[in-house]
């Protein structure tokens, strides 16, 4: 289930963005949402998926709820990734050698 959710987390480019953007570190709602030309309603749900998805924390200061990214979240997008980078390897490697036969 948490595997769909990471995903469905993903899929939006949006949501990358604004995962791109927390990688460099915690922003709030506000610096968040002036990236943006869309609602404040409509970056937080985005965030929410982000959330769910296990992707970001948030964590209460103050007034402010911060948002930080949780990159070993990204783990099973990796591994699922890398199992099928064994596909495009093996069709480089073919390729290679095609064409060095071609240079012989």
């Amino acid at each position: 289930m948490q595997e769909q959710l990471v995903f469905r987390a993903i899929a939006d480019p949006t949501r990358r963005s604004i995962m791109t953007m927390l990688a460099d570190g915690e922003r709030s709602l506000s610096e968040i949402s002036a990236e943006y030309e869309m609602t404040r309603p409509a970056v937080t749900k985005h965030l929410k998926i982000l959330e769910q998805g296990g992707l970001i924390r948030v964590r209460t200061s103050g007034r402010e709820r911060l948002h930080r990214l949780r990159p070993e979240m990204l783990k099973t997008v990796s591994d699922w990734v890398n199992f099928f980078s064994q596909f495009w390897d093996e069709k480089l490697a073919n390729l290679k050698q095609a064409v060095e036969m071609d240079d012989e």
